[in-house]
């Protein structure tokens, strides 16, 4: 922005931004009358689950922690045990210890002990029978989940130790790289989702290539995941799935296949997300909903997210919205997390600190993105790209709604530019509103189209206000 009210020219259409006073909305909401005020009350309705002071360690139903013997049956054992007698803490203590799916259930605690790694087979088999998933927004049935539950209630995974996807030793990036197998199958699940199939009949598993998510919980509530590094999924990292009071905290995760997410909450409400650690090959934190008509149908949205004291390195969006964001997202908070660390390296460099991704073809909203206290350095691209045109090669003829995007007393080192705001011509992005910020090294300009309600006040970019 050459100044408050330029017109540009981005991606060749006049880029029309209509720019609210410097004084306006922003000001009077931006202390404890603002949408900050709703955060309190969330956090008082996330409550992380609490078990009994009982114990089950896997070493007694057969578990060797060499690194070389399947101990699914020991885990499945254990946990059922600790399940059957009213729920504590399942144990995996120091060693390696090889597994297929690990699935929970409720009341159960599933504690990785430091110096304990469960390190999960490369075999797909290992993740059969198939289970009910969510995969990219799309109901269907495929290869479980590295570690699972459904339906399940007071669940856990905590401790110092390691969950190892070994994805790299396994054949999953086959299936995508290089137009890999896995590309006919995504087609083919999106495409039972835009036609109705029923949810039933749409079977993955052996004989196709979809990747299961290395930890998902579907339809289940309060969920702790606590304290655990994880390594090399093969998919999305963490994702909840139509859950609701879930806390993940203290966790790592370090991911360099392609589509791998560090936290995905998806249809999900009252998720707290704090003091964790993103160095990722995709997006760190990505808040979803549902992909196109699959769920439009779903229409669950996310909502009264709380993502506090963070680290993102990754290659794409340290906080994101979408795309698969179908069933609608509000309320949203992010403050003090910190792009780029140098104490944190990653593979690549966050691109876009803020990111948001919508489109016709997904329809539904995103109300409320709320950022503040943001600190980082070495942004590859834009430090706020707002994208209502993502994926438009895709079609679509669905209302959208983009409103209320905020970021605070942000301070970061270097960028592309600060703004690239991508309205649609039939439906304006709306109220993008940024206060008290410092941006530096700035090298292009802002690019803004279809934007209304474009507000800034104390904002300073090379040193000049604008």
């Amino acid at each position: 922005m050459s100044s408050r009210r330029s017109l540009l020219k981005a991606g060749g259409v006049l880029a029309a931004a209509t720019l609210v006073p410097g004084a306006g909305p922003a000001v009077a909401e931006s202390g404890r009358s603002g949408p900050w005020r709703k955060v309190p009350d969330i956090l008082r309705k996330i409550r992380p689950p609490r078990f009994p002071r009982r114990r089950w360690e896997i070493t007694a139903f057969g578990a060797v922690g060499d690194g070389t013997t399947d101990c699914t049956a020991a885990f499945r054992a254990a946990i059922a045990e600790c399940h059957r007698s009213g729920g504590g803490r399942v144990v995996v203590p120091p060693g390696r210890f090889l597994t297929g799916a690990v699935h929970l259930l409720s009341n159960v605690e599933l504690h990785v002990s430091e110096g304990a790694v469960i390190a999960f087979s490369t075999d797909p088999d290992a993740y059969l029978p198939v289970v009910f998933t969510r995969w990219e927004g799309t109901e269907c049935y495929n290869y479980s989940p590295f570690v699972y539950a459904h339906g399940q209630r007071n669940i856990a995974i905590t401790g110092r130790g390691t969950l190892d996807g070994q994805a790299r030793k396994g054949p999953w990036e086959s299936w995508y790289a290089n137009g890999g197998p896995q590309g006919a199958d995504q087609r083919a699940l999106r495409k039972m989702g835009d036609d109705g199939v029923p949810v039933g009949q749409r079977v993955f598993g052996a004989g196709h290539h979809l990747r299961p998510a290395m930890v998902q919980f579907v339809k289940c509530r309060d969920i702790l995941v606590d304290g655990v590094t994880i390594l090399e999924p093969p998919m999305w990292t963490v994702n909840p799935v139509l859950c609701t009071n879930v806390t993940v905290r203290g966790i790592t995760v370090v991911s360099t296949l392609y589509n791998t997410d560090g936290c995905d909450p998806e249809s999900s409400s009252y998720v707290h997300i704090h003091h964790c650690r993103f160095n990722t090959n995709d997006d760190c934190v990505a808040v979803k909903s549902g992909r196109d008509a699959d769920g439009r149908r779903v229409g669950v949205p996310s909502e009264n997210i709380v993502v506090q004291d963070c680290h993102f390195s990754g290659r794409w969006g340290g906080i994101t919205v979408g795309s698969e964001m179908s069933g609608g997202v509000r309320d949203v908070f992010a403050e003090r997390c910190e792009i780029n660390s140098p104490d944190f390296p990653g593979n690549h460099p966050v691109k876009y600190p803020v990111y948001i991704k919508a489109s016709k073809k997904r329809g539904a909203f995103i109300e409320g993105v709320h950022v503040r206290d943001f600190t980082g350095r070495g942004v590859e691209r834009e430090v706020i790209f707002v994208n209502m045109a993502y994926n438009s090669n895709e079609g679509g003829s669905e209302p959208v709604s983009v409103r209320d995007i905020r970021m605070e007393r942000t301070r970061i080192d270097g960028a592309a530019a600060v703004l690239n705001l991508v309205g649609l011509e039939t439906d304006h992005l709306t109220g993008v509103r940024l206060e008290k910020c410092v941006f530096t090294n700035i090298a292009g300009p802002d690019k803004i189209a279809y934007t209304d309600g474009l507000s800034l006040r104390k904002v300073f970019v090379n040193g000049v206000e604008r």
